[in-house]
């Protein structure tokens, strides 16, 4: 049972969710933040480490001490076309010199589950737009990705549509795009979901689709 968690990306408007939910659920967390003062939150349970996701010191200082890893971390205006790629290589290598073997990370539904994934038309349209206004992040989002399936570690990819600022319902559908799914979900439902996948294994090196009913 995991009890302390390295989060990465816990200043971001689901990270923040993340980082809460996880710390009222009586989760440990060694959170990364370029900024500290941008992480409100004061609790016993909570490290914060000053650094970036770039900076191999800074990651290793984080991963070390946790059980599992959330990473959530993605790109702002002015962030490198490689963000999540490198961020990602960082973060396994810590984790393989830590012997931590869970590792959640968020991704968009641009993403491909082959083999899995039936799209409707509504899918393939906005995978179209991401590819052509979006092409640079695709292609990070596919390199993090490629890394993950190579690291040999027990890794799943939660991928979501739309995120909402609407309150969490706790109501969500789990699976694959297309058939049943939609194209929103609020990011409390999404950061609920995030948490539930440290210690559950029915998504281990899987690409689920969470969205609202």
């Amino acid at each position: 049972m995991t009890t302390t968690i390295a989060l990465f990306g816990a200043t971001g408007k689901t990270g923040r969710r993340v980082l809460d939910q996880a710390l009222a659920q009586g989760l440990s967390v060694r959170a990364l933040a370029r900024d500290p003062a941008k992480i409100a939150v004061a609790d016993d349970r909570l490290t914060v480490i000053e650094g970036d996701v770039l900076d191999a010191r800074s990651v290793d200082r984080v991963v070390a001490g946790a059980d599992a890893v959330l990473s959530v971390f993605g790109h702002v205006k002015g962030s490198p076309a490689g963000l999540q790629a490198d961020g990602t290589r960082l973060i396994l290598e810590a984790m393989q010199h830590h012997g931590i073997t869970r590792i959640v990370t968020l991704s968009g539904g641009g993403l491909r589950a082959e083999g899995k994934d039936r799209p409707k038309l509504q899918d393939r349209i906005i995978r179209g737009l991401l590819k052509l206004l979006s092409g640079q992040l695709l292609a990070d989002a596919e390199a993090h990705l490629e890394l993950l399936q190579q690291s040999g570690l027990e890794w799943t990819v939660v991928r979501g549509p739309r995120l909402t600022e609407e309150p969490g319902t706790s109501s969500y559908g789990v699976g694959w795009v297309g058939g049943d799914s939609t194209t929103k979900i609020s990011r409390d439902d999404l950061a609920q979901f995030l948490i539930t996948q440290i210690d559950d294994r029915q998504y281990v090196r899987e690409m689920p689709f969470v969205s609202a009913r």
